[in-house]
């Protein structure tokens, strides 16, 4: 059986990734006790019609010594033959308190003597057993909903057989780096086609782009620096049993240098590595 624990803070787009597991047919719970996980492994395994693939959504609802516990219950599950996969889902405070201003929710932590703002920091604190084992950490700070929904469709339905997904996330500086990837490399350096004037209108996957770098030793250096350092680092975590690795480059705004560094490398890798994905996280 495999389980997916969906978590996360409040806001951050929980309640979305449970409904695109649904869509993918996975038997979806949410806000199940955690305590009572193991118990629903075992009654889903046992059942005549047995559950093989479901969801869970786990959030700070769960009385506070539950979720200390996690770290133990997940044990328990995994004795029982279940493959556990935790996606946790996050985003910057100032785009919280925006989320729920704009829908004028009320945070679940929150009491008259409590604002928002502690509300939240006090919630992250309480899931910190559930981030902290994540297999998949996605901050949806500049992520909509539709994105959102991609995203994770790509993430976990890799129907290629090999185990490891693979993400080359391409992002601006100016707008932050991206807190959910697990290497990051840094573009800037290289020659920069915005100070083109005939280029600056392009991205990094429009020819005159592409061809502007190609032109130039340097980029190429850096694409197989990076290409070698994935190729030959990728089997150490494959064989720690990790599902999820994402890999962001970044230039000044996000337009030029890493698109064209992201797509190549996704495109390439993608010949050896099927479940490749790439996203452009702040290409206008």
């Amino acid at each position: 059986m495999k389980l997916v624990v969906i978590s996360g803070v409040s806001g951050s787009g929980k309640s979305n990734a449970l409904h695109v597991m649904e869509d993918l047919d996975y038997y979806c719970i949410d806000n199940l006790p955690v305590g009572l996980l193991p118990a629903f492994a075992e009654q889903a395994q046992a059942s005549n019609d047995s559950i093989t693939h479901a969801a869970i959504g786990i959030d700070a609802r769960n009385l506070p010594h539950e979720l200390h516990r996690f770290s133990y219950i997940l044990g328990q599950l995994k004795n029982k033959g279940v493959v556990v996969e935790i996606i946790f889902l996050d985003a910057d405070d100032n785009i919280l308190l925006k989320r729920f201003s704009e829908t004028r929710r009320k945070h679940p932590l929150t009491e008259d003597e409590i604002p928002l703002i502690e509300a939240i920091q006090k919630e992250r604190g309480l899931l910190e057993p559930i981030a902290s084992r994540a297999d998949l950490y996605i901050d949806t700070s500049r992520t909509n909903i539709y994105q959102l929904r991609d995203l994770i469709k790509e993430r976990i339905t890799g129907s290629t057989g090999q185990k490891l997904s693979l993400l080359f996330e391409s992002f601006g500086f100016k707008h932050g780096a991206p807190t959910d990837a697990d290497f990051v490399f840094d573009a800037r350096c290289l020659p920069n086609p915005h100070w083109e004037p005939e280029l600056r209108h392009f991205t990094g996957l429009d020819q005159p782009v592409i061809d502007y770098l190609k032109q130039h030793p340097v980029v190429d250096e850096m694409f197989e620096d990076i290409k070698n350092f994935i190729l030959t680092w990728m089997p150490r975590f494959e064989a720690e049993n990790r599902s999820y690795l994402t890999v962001a480059i970044g230039c000044t705004r996000g337009q030029h240098r890493s698109v064209y560094l992201a797509h190549q490398l996704a495109q390439t890798l993608k010949l050896t590595h099927p479940n490749t994905h790439i996203r452009h996280r702040d290409m206008e």
